[in-house]
């Protein structure tokens, strides 16, 4: 099928356009041309002199719309994600499971094989946040599941997952080098987080790992002393994080003074859950986050067009850069760069629609 998209801003992840239309041949973008050269055989997508961008990617989401993914593995539950991410700009996704048992793991990525084995769109995989992390940096994940991970356990995830998951966020300081270098090896990213590692510790780590999930939250932080985590982070020259942007995780102020650092190292996730009673996760919404019972901040209520939002109008960062922090980065990451996270001849069609207000009007691709 031909289309083209046409009557809007274009936000091609490298510059802005007006005047132009982007063509699309089955899914694959072959070209620009100026809005008065359409050609005839072309189905017309007007836009209403809206916005267009590449389609966010979010990568780390727990569930959506009513469902948290591992309170009940299910194709419903990645569905009601999948629909919950698409609400907020978002058509790739990686959906998370927090530190639990090995057997809700396994059905978890038991589900998600289901469903990409049935033609499902949107899940690029799994990310599991945990098990093998610093019980003193949990955070709201389960105490009694953390542990230090031997190869064999690695080996047979892997073995097990054969592609489903994408990423894993783990603590240095609690996983032999050579696990990390058998997880890389089998094309999963690594990521530290829910870490106590000292600066050396940190340093030392990001010789093979090369992200960081959710900057300050749940990591030792930059102390005149020991600048833990977060310095190495700062230190360092290339090792990325994410960021939840939703000034309740991290302060507006805290997100600028690292942007100013990190430039184009930072990268969005929504960190998002889906309030429920059942299973050992028991998240309550308090007006824009969510905790467990006891108070503990256990995951937001964003979505990444509310987060890009929020970086424009509360930090202070232009709305080209904004974007790319939720798509080409994220793209980048998960290294599919080359296809998506661009506007750009031979890339995928993929693309979010938004007004001047950064309202979601429709998500393409």
């Amino acid at each position: 099928m031909k289309q083209v998209f046409t009557n809007a801003t274009i936000y091609t992840g490298k510059e802005s356009l007006t005047g132009s239309a982007i063509l699309v041949d089955d899914g694959i973008i072959t070209g620009f041309v100026y809005d008065t050269d359409i050609p005839d055989e072309y189905e017309v997508k007007d836009l209403g002199g809206n916005n267009i961008a590449p389609a966010l990617i979010d990568l780390q989401i727990y569930g959506g719309n009513g469902y948290l993914f591992s309170a009940d593995p299910s194709i419903e539950a990645i569905e009601a994600t999948y629909n919950y991410s698409l609400q907020g700009g978002a058509s790739k996704f990686l959906l998370t499971a927090a530190t639990n048992t090995r057997e809700v793991f396994s059905k978890a990525i038991s589900v998600a094989r289901q469903y990409l084995n049935a033609g499902g769109r949107g899940l690029p995989g799994l990310h599991l946040e945990g098990p093998w992390i610093n019980p003193e940096k949990r955070g709201a994940h389960l105490l009694e599941c953390i542990h230090r991970p031997t190869l064999d356990e690695a080996k047979k995830l892997v073995d097990e997952a054969d592609g489903v998951v994408k990423m894993i966020t783990l603590a240095p300081e609690m996983v032999d080098e050579e696990i990390v270098d058998h997880l890389l090896a089998n094309g999963i990213v690594v990521s530290a987080g829910h870490t106590n590692a000292t600066y050396k510790e940190a340093m030392k780590g990001f010789e093979k790992i090369g992200n960081v999930t959710h900057l300050f939250n749940a990591m030792s932080q930059f102390q005149s002393r020991e600048p833990g985590m977060v310095g190495a982070i700062y230190d360092h020259p290339s090792v990325c994080c994410s960021l939840v942007a939703d000034g309740v995780h991290v302060d507006y102020a805290a997100i600028r003074i690292s942007k100013r650092i990190l430039r184009d190292r930072i990268w969005l996730i929504t960190d998002a859950v889906a309030e429920t009673v059942k299973g050992p996760y028991e998240h309550v919404f308090k007006g824009d986050r969510y905790v467990l019972p006891d108070g503990t901040l256990s995951g937001s209520s964003l979505t990444m067009m509310k987060a890009i939002k929020n970086c424009i109008d509360h930090v202070g960062i232009d709305i080209e850069e904004a974007l790319r922090m939720g798509s080409l980065y994220p793209a980048r990451v998960l290294g599919i760069d080359n296809k998506t996270g661009l506007i750009e001849r031979n890339y995928e069609g993929s693309f979010v629609v938004f007004d001047n207000e950064m309202n979601v009007i429709d998500v393409s691709g």
